[in-house]
Protein backbone atom coordinates (compact mmCIF):
# COMPACT_ATOMS: atom_id res chain seq x y z
CA UNK A 1 0.00 0.00 0.00
CA UNK A 2 2.78 2.36 1.04
CA UNK A 3 4.81 1.45 -2.08
CA UNK A 4 1.93 2.02 -4.49
CA UNK A 5 1.24 5.38 -2.84
CA UNK A 6 4.90 6.33 -3.37
CA UNK A 7 4.61 5.26 -7.02
CA UNK A 8 1.53 7.45 -7.48
CA UNK A 9 3.24 10.41 -5.82
CA UNK A 10 6.38 9.98 -7.94
CA UNK A 11 4.33 9.61 -11.13
CA UNK A 12 2.34 12.71 -10.20
CA UNK A 13 5.51 14.68 -9.51
CA UNK A 14 7.05 13.59 -12.82
CA UNK A 15 3.86 14.48 -14.68
CA UNK A 16 3.80 17.95 -13.07
CA UNK A 17 7.48 18.40 -13.92
CA UNK A 18 6.73 17.46 -17.53
CA UNK A 19 3.96 20.09 -17.72
CA UNK A 20 6.25 22.70 -16.14
CA UNK A 21 9.07 21.85 -18.56
CA UNK A 22 6.70 22.06 -21.54
CA UNK A 23 5.72 25.59 -20.54
CA UNK A 24 9.44 26.42 -20.30
CA UNK A 25 9.92 25.59 -23.98
CA UNK A 26 8.63 27.15 -27.17
CA UNK A 27 8.93 26.09 -30.78
CA UNK A 28 9.03 28.24 -33.88
CA UNK A 29 9.65 27.67 -37.58
CA UNK A 30 9.95 29.66 -40.78
CA UNK A 31 12.21 32.20 -42.43
CA UNK A 32 15.89 31.39 -43.00
CA UNK A 33 16.60 35.16 -43.36
CA UNK A 34 16.73 35.74 -39.53
CA UNK A 35 17.83 32.18 -38.58
CA UNK A 36 21.44 33.09 -37.67
CA UNK A 37 20.10 35.72 -35.25
CA UNK A 38 17.26 33.63 -33.79
CA UNK A 39 19.71 30.77 -33.14
CA UNK A 40 22.11 33.10 -31.29
CA UNK A 41 19.31 34.77 -29.34
CA UNK A 42 17.92 31.35 -28.36
CA UNK A 43 21.35 30.12 -27.18
CA UNK A 44 21.94 33.31 -25.15
CA UNK A 45 18.42 33.20 -23.70
CA UNK A 46 18.85 29.55 -22.69
CA UNK A 47 22.12 30.43 -20.95
CA UNK A 48 20.46 33.35 -19.12
CA UNK A 49 17.16 31.68 -18.15
CA UNK A 50 17.36 27.92 -18.75
CA UNK A 51 14.37 28.22 -21.10
CA UNK A 52 14.66 26.40 -24.43
CA UNK A 53 13.53 28.03 -27.70
CA UNK A 54 13.60 25.66 -30.67
CA UNK A 55 13.68 27.37 -34.06
CA UNK A 56 13.67 25.56 -37.41
CA UNK A 57 14.88 27.38 -40.52
CA UNK A 58 12.44 25.95 -43.08
CA UNK A 59 11.56 29.01 -45.19
CA UNK A 60 8.81 31.61 -44.79
CA UNK A 61 6.11 29.71 -46.69
CA UNK A 62 6.59 26.60 -44.53
CA UNK A 63 6.59 28.81 -41.41
CA UNK A 64 3.21 30.30 -42.35
CA UNK A 65 1.83 26.80 -43.04
CA UNK A 66 3.06 25.52 -39.68
CA UNK A 67 1.55 28.39 -37.67
CA UNK A 68 -1.71 27.97 -39.62
CA UNK A 69 -1.72 24.29 -38.64
CA UNK A 70 -0.75 25.16 -35.01
CA UNK A 71 2.19 22.75 -35.09
CA UNK A 72 4.48 25.51 -33.74
CA UNK A 73 4.05 28.24 -31.11
CA UNK A 74 5.21 30.95 -33.52
CA UNK A 75 5.80 31.19 -37.25
CA UNK A 76 8.35 33.43 -38.95
CA UNK A 77 8.15 35.12 -42.35
CA UNK A 78 9.95 37.90 -44.21
CA UNK A 79 6.90 38.31 -46.44
CA UNK A 80 4.46 40.17 -44.17
CA UNK A 81 0.80 39.19 -44.25
CA UNK A 82 -1.65 41.99 -45.01
CA UNK A 83 -3.94 43.17 -42.21
CA UNK A 84 -6.85 41.47 -44.05
CA UNK A 85 -4.99 38.13 -44.23
CA UNK A 86 -4.11 38.32 -40.54
CA UNK A 87 -7.75 38.99 -39.60
CA UNK A 88 -8.95 36.06 -41.70
CA UNK A 89 -6.41 33.68 -40.14
CA UNK A 90 -6.80 35.00 -36.57
CA UNK A 91 -3.10 35.85 -36.41
CA UNK A 92 -1.03 38.69 -34.97
CA UNK A 93 2.19 39.79 -36.69
CA UNK A 94 5.11 41.83 -35.38
CA UNK A 95 8.58 42.71 -36.77
CA UNK A 96 11.78 41.64 -34.99
CA UNK A 97 14.65 43.16 -37.01
CA UNK A 98 15.48 44.64 -40.41
CA UNK A 99 18.04 43.18 -42.80
CA UNK A 100 19.17 43.33 -46.40
CA UNK A 101 18.78 40.94 -49.32
CA UNK A 102 22.03 41.02 -51.25
CA UNK A 103 23.12 39.81 -54.71
CA UNK A 104 26.27 37.67 -54.43
CA UNK A 105 28.57 36.47 -57.21
CA UNK A 106 31.41 34.00 -57.69
CA UNK A 107 33.59 35.52 -60.43
CA UNK A 108 37.33 34.90 -60.35
CA UNK A 109 39.25 38.10 -59.65
CA UNK A 110 36.18 40.14 -58.65
CA UNK A 111 36.34 41.42 -55.06
CA UNK A 112 33.42 42.12 -52.67
CA UNK A 113 31.69 45.37 -53.65
CA UNK A 114 33.62 45.68 -56.92
CA UNK A 115 30.81 44.65 -59.29
CA UNK A 116 28.00 47.17 -59.81
CA UNK A 117 24.50 46.15 -60.89
CA UNK A 118 21.27 48.03 -61.59
CA UNK A 119 17.81 46.62 -60.97
CA UNK A 120 17.21 46.50 -64.73
CA UNK A 121 20.35 44.42 -65.35
CA UNK A 122 19.72 42.15 -62.33
CA UNK A 123 16.19 41.48 -63.60
CA UNK A 124 17.45 40.78 -67.12
CA UNK A 125 19.96 38.24 -65.74
CA UNK A 126 17.17 36.37 -63.93
CA UNK A 127 14.93 36.65 -67.01
CA UNK A 128 17.64 34.84 -68.98
CA UNK A 129 18.11 37.84 -71.31
CA UNK A 130 21.65 38.63 -70.12
CA UNK A 131 23.53 35.33 -70.22
CA UNK A 132 27.23 36.31 -70.10
CA UNK A 133 29.30 38.42 -67.70
CA UNK A 134 30.80 40.11 -70.78
CA UNK A 135 27.36 41.39 -71.89
CA UNK A 136 27.58 45.12 -72.87
CA UNK A 137 24.91 46.05 -70.26
CA UNK A 138 27.06 44.61 -67.43
CA UNK A 139 30.31 46.00 -68.87
CA UNK A 140 28.80 49.52 -69.17
CA UNK A 141 28.16 49.58 -65.41
CA UNK A 142 31.66 48.28 -64.63
CA UNK A 143 34.38 50.13 -66.56
CA UNK A 144 37.81 48.82 -65.61
CA UNK A 145 36.52 45.56 -64.06
CA UNK A 146 37.90 42.43 -65.77
CA UNK A 147 34.77 40.41 -66.53
CA UNK A 148 35.08 36.96 -68.12
CA UNK A 149 33.40 35.97 -71.37
CA UNK A 150 31.66 33.23 -69.39
CA UNK A 151 28.05 32.06 -69.06
CA UNK A 152 26.23 33.41 -65.98
CA UNK A 153 24.88 30.69 -63.68
CA UNK A 154 21.89 32.17 -61.80
CA UNK A 155 20.98 30.60 -58.46
CA UNK A 156 17.62 31.15 -56.76
CA UNK A 157 15.52 29.61 -54.01
CA UNK A 158 13.92 26.21 -54.53
CA UNK A 159 11.54 26.61 -51.56
CA UNK A 160 8.81 29.14 -50.74
CA UNK A 161 10.73 32.07 -49.34
CA UNK A 162 10.25 35.53 -47.85
CA UNK A 163 13.72 36.38 -49.18
CA UNK A 164 12.39 35.54 -52.66
CA UNK A 165 9.35 37.71 -51.97
CA UNK A 166 11.62 40.68 -51.18
CA UNK A 167 13.86 40.00 -54.18
CA UNK A 168 11.01 39.57 -56.69
CA UNK A 169 9.03 42.48 -55.21
CA UNK A 170 12.09 44.66 -55.86
CA UNK A 171 12.59 43.33 -59.40
CA UNK A 172 8.90 44.01 -60.14
CA UNK A 173 9.45 47.67 -59.18
CA UNK A 174 12.58 48.20 -61.29
CA UNK A 175 12.19 45.92 -64.33
CA UNK A 176 8.91 46.22 -66.27
CA UNK A 177 9.38 42.95 -68.17
CA UNK A 178 10.01 41.07 -64.91
CA UNK A 179 6.78 42.51 -63.49
CA UNK A 180 4.78 41.47 -66.59
CA UNK A 181 6.28 38.00 -67.11
CA UNK A 182 7.16 36.76 -63.60
CA UNK A 183 5.93 39.12 -60.90
CA UNK A 184 6.45 38.80 -57.15
CA UNK A 185 5.81 36.14 -54.55
CA UNK A 186 7.37 33.74 -52.06
CA UNK A 187 7.58 31.31 -54.99
CA UNK A 188 7.53 32.27 -58.68
CA UNK A 189 7.96 30.53 -62.04
CA UNK A 190 11.64 31.25 -62.53
CA UNK A 191 12.64 31.68 -66.21
CA UNK A 192 16.15 30.38 -65.44
CA UNK A 193 18.49 29.23 -62.69
CA UNK A 194 19.28 26.40 -60.29
CA UNK A 195 17.45 26.19 -56.95
CA UNK A 196 18.97 26.08 -53.46
CA UNK A 197 16.99 25.34 -50.28
CA UNK A 198 17.02 28.17 -47.79
CA UNK A 199 19.45 31.08 -47.65
CA UNK A 200 21.89 28.37 -46.52
CA UNK A 201 21.47 26.42 -49.78
CA UNK A 202 21.82 29.45 -52.06
CA UNK A 203 24.95 30.61 -50.19
CA UNK A 204 26.52 27.13 -50.50
CA UNK A 205 25.61 26.89 -54.20
CA UNK A 206 27.12 30.30 -55.09
CA UNK A 207 30.20 29.57 -52.98
CA UNK A 208 31.11 26.52 -55.05
CA UNK A 209 29.72 27.36 -58.52
CA UNK A 210 32.05 29.49 -60.72
CA UNK A 211 30.45 32.48 -62.53
CA UNK A 212 27.25 32.17 -60.48
CA UNK A 213 24.99 34.85 -59.03
CA UNK A 214 22.49 34.46 -56.20
CA UNK A 215 20.68 36.44 -53.50
CA UNK A 216 20.89 35.93 -49.73
CA UNK A 217 20.33 37.82 -46.49
CA UNK A 218 23.44 39.83 -45.55
CA UNK A 219 24.34 37.71 -42.48
CA UNK A 220 24.91 34.79 -44.87
CA UNK A 221 27.22 36.96 -46.99
CA UNK A 222 29.37 37.61 -43.92
CA UNK A 223 29.21 34.05 -42.54
CA UNK A 224 30.16 32.46 -45.86
CA UNK A 225 32.61 35.18 -46.97
CA UNK A 226 30.70 35.67 -50.22
CA UNK A 227 31.33 38.39 -52.81
CA UNK A 228 28.52 40.95 -52.63
CA UNK A 229 27.70 43.44 -55.37
CA UNK A 230 26.86 47.13 -55.18
CA UNK A 231 23.33 47.98 -56.30
CA UNK A 232 21.96 51.15 -57.86
CA UNK A 233 19.18 52.57 -55.68
CA UNK A 234 16.12 54.68 -56.45
CA UNK A 235 18.17 57.90 -56.35
CA UNK A 236 20.63 56.48 -58.92
CA UNK A 237 23.43 56.06 -56.38
CA UNK A 238 25.44 52.82 -56.15
CA UNK A 239 25.44 51.57 -52.56
CA UNK A 240 26.95 48.67 -50.65
CA UNK A 241 25.00 46.58 -48.12
CA UNK A 242 25.49 47.35 -44.42
CA UNK A 243 23.39 48.26 -41.41
CA UNK A 244 23.56 51.99 -42.26
CA UNK A 245 22.12 51.51 -45.77
CA UNK A 246 19.44 49.13 -44.39
CA UNK A 247 18.56 51.71 -41.72
CA UNK A 248 18.30 54.44 -44.39
CA UNK A 249 15.84 52.29 -46.38
CA UNK A 250 13.64 51.77 -43.31
CA UNK A 251 13.61 55.44 -42.28
CA UNK A 252 10.21 56.17 -43.86
CA UNK A 253 8.33 53.14 -42.47
CA UNK A 254 5.21 54.02 -40.44
CA UNK A 255 5.10 51.11 -37.97
CA UNK A 256 2.49 52.82 -35.78
CA UNK A 257 0.02 52.68 -38.69
CA UNK A 258 0.54 49.00 -39.58
CA UNK A 259 3.22 46.33 -39.28
CA UNK A 260 2.65 45.56 -42.98
CA UNK A 261 5.65 47.48 -44.33
CA UNK A 262 7.49 46.72 -47.58
CA UNK A 263 10.95 48.32 -47.59
CA UNK A 264 12.20 47.67 -51.16
CA UNK A 265 13.26 50.46 -53.54
CA UNK A 266 12.79 53.17 -50.91
CA UNK A 267 13.90 56.79 -51.43
CA UNK A 268 17.12 58.06 -49.87
CA UNK A 269 20.60 58.57 -51.32
CA UNK A 270 22.15 55.90 -49.08
CA UNK A 271 19.16 53.47 -48.99
CA UNK A 272 19.90 49.81 -49.81
CA UNK A 273 17.27 48.90 -52.44
CA UNK A 274 16.40 45.37 -51.25
CA UNK A 275 15.78 45.91 -47.54
CA UNK A 276 13.25 43.86 -45.57
CA UNK A 277 11.92 43.48 -42.08
CA UNK A 278 11.31 39.97 -40.78
CA UNK A 279 8.18 39.04 -38.82
CA UNK A 280 6.79 36.72 -36.15
CA UNK A 281 3.26 35.29 -36.46
CA UNK A 282 1.19 34.06 -33.50
CA UNK A 283 -2.45 33.10 -32.99
CA UNK A 284 -4.55 35.72 -31.20
CA UNK A 285 -6.51 33.00 -29.38
CA UNK A 286 -4.11 30.58 -27.73
CA UNK A 287 -4.88 26.91 -27.02
CA UNK A 288 -1.46 26.69 -25.32
CA UNK A 289 -1.18 29.96 -23.37
CA UNK A 290 1.87 28.81 -21.38
CA UNK A 291 3.92 28.28 -24.55
CA UNK A 292 2.63 31.56 -26.00
CA UNK A 293 3.73 33.38 -22.83
CA UNK A 294 7.15 31.70 -23.08
CA UNK A 295 7.47 32.83 -26.72
CA UNK A 296 6.55 36.43 -25.86
CA UNK A 297 8.96 36.49 -22.88
CA UNK A 298 11.72 35.36 -25.24
CA UNK A 299 11.00 38.12 -27.75
CA UNK A 300 10.70 40.70 -24.95
CA UNK A 301 14.15 39.60 -23.72
CA UNK A 302 15.47 39.78 -27.31
CA UNK A 303 14.18 43.35 -27.75
CA UNK A 304 15.70 44.40 -24.41
CA UNK A 305 18.95 42.39 -24.39
CA UNK A 306 19.55 41.30 -27.99
CA UNK A 307 20.14 44.52 -29.96
CA UNK A 308 23.95 44.23 -29.81
CA UNK A 309 23.80 40.63 -31.03
CA UNK A 310 21.54 41.74 -33.89
CA UNK A 311 23.89 44.59 -34.83
CA UNK A 312 26.95 42.30 -34.62
CA UNK A 313 25.29 40.06 -37.22
CA UNK A 314 24.44 43.14 -39.36
CA UNK A 315 20.71 43.19 -38.71
CA UNK A 316 19.10 46.50 -37.70
CA UNK A 317 17.25 46.38 -34.35
CA UNK A 318 13.79 47.92 -34.18
CA UNK A 319 13.72 51.45 -32.69
CA UNK A 320 12.43 51.71 -29.09
CA UNK A 321 9.33 53.58 -30.28
CA UNK A 322 8.43 50.59 -32.50
CA UNK A 323 9.15 48.10 -29.69
CA UNK A 324 6.60 49.94 -27.52
CA UNK A 325 3.97 49.58 -30.28
CA UNK A 326 4.83 45.85 -30.46
CA UNK A 327 4.46 45.35 -26.68
CA UNK A 328 1.01 46.98 -26.81
CA UNK A 329 -0.04 44.72 -29.69
CA UNK A 330 0.66 41.66 -27.52
CA UNK A 331 -2.41 42.50 -25.42
CA UNK A 332 -4.43 41.02 -28.33
CA UNK A 333 -2.96 37.56 -27.67
CA UNK A 334 -5.30 35.85 -25.21
CA UNK A 335 -6.16 32.41 -23.89
CA UNK A 336 -9.50 30.75 -24.69
CA UNK A 337 -11.15 32.47 -21.71
CA UNK A 338 -10.10 35.92 -23.00
CA UNK A 339 -7.24 36.48 -20.53
CA UNK A 340 -4.16 38.29 -21.87
CA UNK A 341 -1.28 35.83 -22.18
CA UNK A 342 1.67 38.27 -21.89
CA UNK A 343 2.78 38.80 -18.30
Amino acid sequence: MKLSLIHVLVAGALSAAGIANASQEATGAGASFPAPLYSKWAADYNKATGVKINYQSVGSSAGVKQIDAKTVDFGASDAPLTDEELKKKGLLQFPTVIGGIVPVVNIKGVAPGQLKLSGQVLGDIYLGKITKWSDPAVVALNPGVALPDAAIAPVRRADGSGTTFGFTNYLSKVNAEWKDKVGEGTAVNWPTGAGGKGNEGVAAFVGRLPNSIGYVEYAYVKQNKLTYTQLQNKEGAFVSPDDDTFKAAAAGADWAKSFYQILTNQPGKSAWPITSATFILMHKTQDKPAQAATSLKFFEWAYKQGDKTAADLDYVPMPDSVKNVIYKSWNDIKDTSGKVVAK
